[in-house]
């Protein structure tokens, strides 16, 4: 609620930093392939777990449940599939980790269906040590896409605010919360991250100038520029699909209206006339809508209008305030945050029909974001008084828990798959 909240008053909550996170996940899925991981040969001499994170990723999709495949096993074993069968396994992950005499470390993995009888094919990265979490990102993206037919999104990064005393920081991590880089430090504090489609960089609030203003980050090198510092607030940037366009919420001709520019910056263009605080937009997968929140109609809702500009159509209906719309990549599915007797709670919505399912039973849920397969939603919410970081499937029955050891995080965002 707080993106919606901060064009009113201005004002900003967070939280303090946590840069690494324990996975937790609960519920049961309605299907899941039981899948036997082995412990990944040599691994014992590696500074990362391979097996581990492949069999954490797949599992906190929600469409796997992970075995133990036993040891003895790698990617050239010849394997009794019947007996793993015969376990419950309907299919089999083994590899190897072996250290180079440059350093790097050489990870091979197989995966086998267990049910046909079948080998499906195996990859090798010669990796950095630093990017042994990336290998096994990539692997159970491998695993994931042969047995389900979907994109892996294990390998992709995601953005959160936290804030440390006085301190707020902007990080990227690794999908799972793993392995975070603080991307940007500063006194003052930082809002609303949103990835650009290629990846490679992210747009966001900044209090520096003492009023919010605009960024455009380069993720790899840190550099950045300026690109909406008009007179009064400047807020809730959001790219087009193509990168070339930035949506955002301006107060420079009275009031918060909704405006498109040129990602590197120009002169912005409004969408409608309207004496109503319009905000929070997002655009639809083809770029030709843009969904927001108004209280054009007394209390926030979502509408959707074109990208062209002009009439305004009314999207949400149940519930009296509905904010924080997120659009999914394929777009089938709408989420959104909707206040429940006081409580604040993620929803979402089949577009195709309109109806909206609540998904959660905590009562601050805030800042939704697909994954880039529509298949998961990260969220922020609070638990046992303190903020975490959330992903859910869209039927709300697995939910994994990023949890900081010490203090909240909020704002997260989901970057795109990297080319």
């Amino acid at each position: 609620m707080k993106k919606f909240l901060i064009t009113w008053l201005i004002a900003v909550a967070a939280s303090q930093a946590q840069a690494q996170f324990r996975v937790e996940v609960s519920g049961v899925g309605m299907t899941q392939i039981p899948i036997a991981i082995g412990a990944f040969r040599g691994e014992e001499q590696s500074p990362q777990k391979i097996a581990a994170i492949v069999q954490a990723d797949l599992e906190r999709s929600g469409q796997f449940k992970g075995l133990d495949a036993g040891s003895g096993l790698d990617e050239s074993a010849r394997v009794d599939l019947g007996g793993m069968r015969q376990r419950g396994a309907d299919a089999l992950v083994a590899g190897s980790v072996t250290r180079l005499a440059d350093g790097r470390f050489d990870v091979r993995f197989r995966l086998w269906d267990t049910v046909r009888n079948q080998d499906l094919g195996g990859q090798s990265h010669a990796v950095l040590v630093g990017d042994l979490r990336l290998a096994a990102h990539r692997i159970a993206d491998f695993v994931y896409e042969r047995l389900t037919g979907d994109k892996g999104v294990f390998s992709t990064r995601i953005s959160y605010v936290t804030k440390a005393g006085s301190t707020f920081n902007l990080w990227v991590a690794d999908a799972d919360g793993e392995n975070a880089q603080s991307a940007l430090s500063s006194p003052e504090p930082i809002i609303s991250p949103s990835w650009a489609p290629n990846g490679n960089q992210l747009a966001y609030v900044s209090f520096e100038a003492r009023k919010p203003v605009v960024y455009v980050h380069d993720v790899a090198t840190g550099r950045r520029r300026l690109v909406a510092s008009f007179k009064g607030s400047n807020s809730a940037p959001a790219w087009s699909p193509d990168g070339r366009n930035i949506a955002l919420t301006l107060s420079r001709d009275g009031g918060s209206q909704l405006y498109v520019m040129d990602a590197n910056g120009g002169e912005p263009r409004r969408l409608m006339q309207s004496p109503a605080i319009d905000t929070e937009p997002t655009y639809t997968a083809d770029g030709r809508s843009i969904y927001f929140v108004s209280d054009r109609g007394g209390s926030p809702q979502i509408y959707r209008v074109p990208t062209s500009g002009g009439n305004s159509e009314r999207v949400t209906f149940s519930g009296s305030y509905n904010i924080s719309p997120a659009l999914s990549p394929d777009g089938k599915w709408l989420t959104y945050v909707s206040r429940v007797g006081g409580a604040f709670k993620l929803h979402v919505m089949d577009l195709a029909s309109g109806t909206v399912t609540p998904i959660t039973d905590t009562v601050a849920d805030e800042s939704p974001s697909f994954s880039p397969n529509s298949r998961l939603i990260m969220y922020s919410t609070l638990l046992q008084g303190k903020e975490a970081l959330m992903t859910t499937t869209l039927d709300g029955r697995i939910k994994a828990r990023l949890a900081g050891q010490s203090g909240d995080i909020r704002e997260p965002d989901w970057g795109p798959v990297q080319k």
